[in-house]
């Protein structure tokens, strides 16, 4: 008692359309990788600057990213693009280093890009900081973030000496001030 089975072979015909899964496979992919592509052309091709209202914003990373000798370089070694802000209105974001004092207002403290980022060599380098201070006879005290912090006011870019090495490149007369949104 046999029987016998037949099997009947079937076109399978090649599936037409658009895969979703893959469509949205590949974006997960290449979002990701043209953001940062992106972020860094336009850093690159800005210098890390960009206007803002009546401010130019300017990336503190970019601004500090270049060779410089503090017993030899002078405020000629910046670079053009940063040194054009010299006696400018400028919005720069970071993060306040006090160690000096553990009262909650300032009327000065260095600005760097980020403490946790930038100083595993040690602490940040002369051109890597921005002296930021309440100007003179105005009589106003910052109060102190732990957090990102926008510094608005007019920067100045000037070598400042002290025992023959550089200490200060970058100044900054704070107008206001705010965490970072």
């Amino acid at each position: 008692m046999s029987e016998t089975v037949e099997y009947r072979k079937t076109a399978v015909t090649p599936r037409t359309g658009v895969n979703l899964r893959l469509i949205g496979f590949i974006a997960v992919v290449c979002l990701p990788v043209a953001w940062m592509t992106y972020t860094f052309i336009k850093l690159s091709v800005s210098s890390g600057i960009e206007q803002v209202g009546e401010y130019k914003q300017v990336d503190l990373k970019s601004m500090g990213n270049f060779p410089f000798d503090d017993a030899f370089d002078t405020e000629q070694t910046v670079p053009e693009v940063y040194r054009k802000l010299d006696g400018q209105k400028v919005l720069l974001i970071g993060r306040m280093y006090v160690d000096f004092t553990a009262e909650p207002t300032v009327d000065h403290f260095q600005l760097v890009y980020n403490i946790a980022v930038c100083c595993f060599n040690g602490p940040p380098k002369v051109q890597e900081r921005v002296f930021v201070h309440v100007p003179a006879g105005s009589g106003k005290k910052m109060p102190v973030y732990a957090d990102m912090t926008e510094v608005y006011g007019t920067l100045h870019v000037r070598a400042q000496r002290e025992q023959g090495r550089v200490i200060s490149l970058y100044d900054l007369d704070v107008e206001k001030m705010r965490p970072q949104r």
